[in-house]
């Protein structure tokens, strides 16, 4: 283990639900994709209380599928740790996950949930990395072979919804990334998630998906005077990376 960079560029994903990635870093992870990067798409649950109809298995059956579906026009792996939608906790049993999944995926760039969120099933799966990320590479930490090339990798946190903390207050990203190119093919990978449609409009009384996704990526296109951006807030504690990776690869347009 070292808490260097290596050249490997295997990027992991650790969101709480199917979707998460495609709505807040769908963009950024496209132009990853097309940068020759590994890419590997976790949900922290199988998104089992995302309905207003269905059964906690039928619908954990539907989005699951969905993070596939979504994850294979990616050129991604998709992976569920297999938690309770609600019920996401940082424990023993859900860091094992967590720490077992890193040993095996070894993962050089990680983007996971801001740690100050609207709901804690993302607070809770942001704490959940953050800790897998620093630890995995312990050899003690798991049962899994150790990679060559694991380290402690480059960190970044997903941008909240529209931008602000639980407290209504902005959050204030370390880098903007451009996007304007890929959001028609982020509009596509949001749109494998068709169950949502029916359990936000229910639920949190959105009739517009899609619509909603492409209203924060121009939110924070206009504060970088491009179309469609999306925001990150890098994790630079000791021992991670602190350059910034994501700017260097595409340039950071946080003035």
């Amino acid at each position: 283990m070292t808490t260097t960079q290596t050249d490997r560029k295997v990027l992991l994903t650790l969101l709480a639900h199917p979707d998460d990635a495609e709505f807040l870093c769908g963009g950024t992870l496209l132009r990853l994709a097309d940068e020759g990067w590994q890419m590997h798409v976790a949900t922290m649950t199988p998104g089992d209380c995302g309905t207003m109809t269905d059964t906690r298995w039928g619908i954990s059956a539907t989005r699951t599928a969905e993070g596939k579906a979504a994850a294979d026009k990616l050129g991604a792996i998709y992976h569920c740790l297999d938690e309770r939608d609600i019920y996401v906790c940082y424990d023993k049993p859900t860091l094992r996950k967590a720490v077992d999944l890193f040993r095996q995926v070894a993962p050089t760039l990680v983007f996971t949930h801001a740690p100050r969120d609207y709901m804690m099933d993302h607070e809770m799966t942001s704490a959940v990395a953050r800790a897998a990320s620093f630890g995995y590479g312990a050899p003690n930490a798991s049962t899994h072979p150790l990679i060559e090339g694991s380290c402690v990798p480059t960190l970044y946190y997903c941008d909240p919804l529209e931008g602000t903390d639980p407290l209504g207050h902005r959050v204030e990203p370390t880098t903007i990334i451009d996007i304007s190119d890929q959001i028609d093919a982020k509009a596509d990978l949001l749109a494998c998630h068709a169950s949502q449609r029916e359990w936000l409009r229910a639920h949190h009384g959105m009739d517009e998906y899609l619509e909603s996704m492409k209203r924060q990526s121009r939110m924070r296109g206009d504060q970088a005077n491009v179309a469609f951006a999306e925001a990150f807030t890098q994790h630079r504690g000791h021992p991670y990376p602190t350059h910034d990776l994501l700017g260097e690869l595409f340039g950071n347009l946080k003035s």
